[in-house]
């Protein structure tokens, strides 16, 4: 069994928690055409990789009784997860999301098939319960609608969260994800734009067209 450094699984870290599910999500500034960037894209594709293919050795070691690499398992886990909250949810709702994530781990281990990706599997999990965390906080939050993006004469308005689980889900996903990811979750534009795949433009455009049918459903 090849052992990654702590470098290899930082890095994979780093990939992971950029902004994306998976690393051909993510949409670095720049020249995105360049040999370098087409080597760093490689490099990063490789690191998740072998952290996929490590994890996944880990755990059907575990499974087959090896108390040992489950240890190990967690302990990546554990550390990959912080990084991934910690640019998704404030804490302690990172924290707590984590801790939920490893304790699905344990109890839906059996369900991991050995053909499959490791990372694409483990990513899942974190998402669904990512998602989990910010529809509760759409549950205490109230949407204010007076940001940065003028919204002709609808600013000020605020929608009650008692309504706004119901309201959301009437909007186009692409306008309800980032105003999620935004307005509830606090997330930057740039960040709201690497975690959907929209670009920054689109991610502002969404909103704001969002919140004017918000604007429009509670008039």
């Amino acid at each position: 069994m090849k052992a990654l450094s702590g470098d290899d699984i930082t890095s994979a870290i780093a990939t992971q928690s950029s902004g994306g599910d998976e690393p051909a999500r993510a949409r670095p500034r720049g020249n995105t055409d360049s040999p370098r960037h087409d080597r760093r894209k490689a490099a990063r594709w490789e690191r998740w990789n072998d952290c996929s293919e490590r994890w996944g050795r880990l755990l059907l070691a575990a499974r087959a009784g090896d108390g040992d690499a489950y240890e190990r398992l967690l302990r990546e886990l554990d550390l990959w997860l912080r990084a991934y909250y910690a640019r998704r949810l404030p804490y302690p709702a990172a924290d707590d999301a984590r801790q939920e994530v490893l304790l699905a781990i344990h109890a839906k281990r059996h369900t991991f098939a050995a053909s499959k990706p490791f990372g694409a599997w483990v990513t899942a999990i974190a998402r669904y319960k990512w998602v989990d965390r910010v529809r509760d906080a759409s549950r205490y939050s109230a949407l204010a609608l007076d940001e940065d993006i003028a919204i002709e004469d609808h600013e000020g308005a605020a929608i009650s969260a008692a309504a706004l689980d119901q309201l959301l889900g009437r909007l186009k996903p692409a306008q309800e994800s980032v105003i999620r990811l935004v307005k509830l979750n606090g997330l930057s534009i740039a960040r709201a734009a690497g975690a959907t795949g929209q670009s920054a433009a689109l991610v502002k455009i969404n909103i704001h067209r969002g919140l004017k049918k918000l604007s429009t459903l509670v008039s």
